[in-house]
């Protein structure tokens, strides 16, 4: 009788056939197809290719086209009926890293030289009435081997005046924090925007990068004035264990969990001239937490992050979408843990209090949104406790540079389909320190090379 551990291997197994075949069927077949849009749905109903709205002509990097788009709801169109706004995306992947992680990267995975089927997504992405658009995933976690609720963004945007200047105000539904925002300064969208799940990360971040994504929902309203100043705020609500396991989520993960609520704010100021655009902002978020090292105690953390972030955009000729294109874009995250003092404290061995600073610049130029390198340079470090951390030494202190290179052959206004997009990316991870220590931080640097696809049924 074969036992449930087998089972998953052999399926785990299945699957890196399934992948190894697939991409080099997509390699080999791509320089004779001629797709045209990143999440085709959007391009689709408006008859726009995707160098329009993205950077590089494949998303999530928004041009000033894409991010309006986005704030007023996802329903610009050019009028006609293009049927159900839903496509397909697949992601594969090979990931090499410079030493062979003990074990395997991840159940069924090798130690190393690892190809996947990352995942497959469903969109649903445009109108879903005359005046809400949105942004719905729905994927199959290839290393989870899960079916999963991904990112959700459901709005409602209207236009008019406000003291004599144009305005444009909605409210969102959405379920992680920055998932609903129009700038890649912030997590959701922020560089990079794919990496690799059996490549070692460290093990520290603040809770409004990526703690949250899809544990919790939220609703909010926004507004931008004048072109010139976005306001927002939110409340997000944890989801709790069944709506969790109902999502594809597992219950406690990602080294903490809420139930409570937590406010969220954003602000920024936008210039834009003729080839440049600037945004200067600020976000913040609160919440309070249990984390997995107090689970036996019941403490509570209360985790406050404060934020300020920065884009610019340079775009050679704005009248032209495969004109070439520069994106910078800096972000720094402060977050304060403050835990509830209780004579259990005194079990764990923990501090009381404990910051930690996320730090993070990158540039992105691409060419005839075509070829689109890009460099990052991030920095994590905070107050060391061995206990809170989990880090060998008790240091969550990592720092590093990713270098990408993505080539978009399609996506352009001469291409020949308007329902299908191909993005081949080599990524390549350097760490200087990794979870507080520098002696061996060299050994988690990584390649991941992906082929990303895009179809509208």
């Amino acid at each position: 009788m074969v036992g449930p551990g087998a089972e998953r291997a052999r399926a785990v197994g299945m699957m890196r056939d399934a992948a190894c075949a697939i991409l080099p069927l997509v390699l080999l077949l791509g320089p004779g197809m001629r797709p045209a849009l990143a999440v085709p749905a959007f391009a689709a109903q408006t008859s726009q290719p995707c160098a329009t709205c993205h950077i590089g002509a494949f998303g999530p990097h928004l041009t000033p086209q894409g991010r309006d788009f986005k704030l007023h709801g996802y329903i610009g169109s050019d009028g006609k009926d293009h049927g159900l706004p839903l496509a397909v995306v697949t992601q594969t992947s090979f990931t090499h890293t410079a030493a062979p992680q003990p074990g395997g990267a991840a159940a069924g995975f090798k130690p190393n030289d690892n190809v996947a089927l990352d995942q497959v997504a469903l969109y649903y992405a445009g109108r879903i009435t005359p005046e809400i658009g949105g942004f719905i995933e729905l994927k199959y976690d290839g290393f989870k081997q899960q079916l999963q609720v991904d990112n959700v963004d459901i709005r409602r945007a209207r236009e008019g005046e406000l003291f004599g200047q144009d305005a444009v105000w909605g409210i969102t539904f959405n379920n992680a924090p920055t998932v609903q925002d129009a700038w890649n300064s912030t997590p959701v969208w922020g560089l990079p925007f794919t990496r690799s799940s059996l490549a070692p990360t460290p093990m520290a971040a603040p809770l409004v990068d990526g703690g949250l994504n899809q544990r919790v929902v939220g609703a909010g309203a926004y507004m931008l004035w004048n072109d010139l100043l976005y306001a927002e705020a939110d409340m997000y609500k944890g989801l709790d264990a069944t709506a969790l396991r109902a999502t594809g989520q597992v219950p406690i993960d990602d080294g903490a969990h809420t139930t409570a609520f937590m406010p969220y704010a954003r602000l920024a100021v936008i210039r834009d001239w003729k080839n440049h655009h600037l945004e200067l902002g600020a976000f913040a978020l609160s919440a309070s937490v249990v984390a997995d090292v107090n689970q036996i105690f019941g403490l509570s953390t209360r985790k406050t992050d404060a934020a300020i972030d920065a884009t610019y955009q340079y775009i050679s000729d704005p009248a032209k979408v495969t004109s070439d294109r520069l994106s910078a874009h800096a972000t720094y995250i402060h977050e304060n843990a403050a835990m509830d003092a209780s004579p259990a404290q005194a079990l764990t061995g923990a501090l009381l209090d404990h910051a930690l600073d996320t730090f993070r610049v990158d540039v992105s130029y691409s060419f005839a949104a075509t070829v689109t390198p890009s460099v990052q340079y991030f920095r994590t470090t905070g107050t060391p406790d061995i206990n809170y951390w989990g880090t060998p030494n008790g240091s969550p202190n990592s720092d590093g540079m990713i270098f990408e290179v993505g080539y978009v052959p399609w996506g352009k206004p001469d291409s020949l389909f308007s329902n299908l997009n191909l993005r081949l990316s080599v990524q390549y991870v350097s760490y200087f320190s990794f979870d507080g220590s520098t002696a061996n931080a060299a050994s988690n640097n990584n390649f991941y090379y992906s082929v990303r696809t895009a179809a509208k049924f």
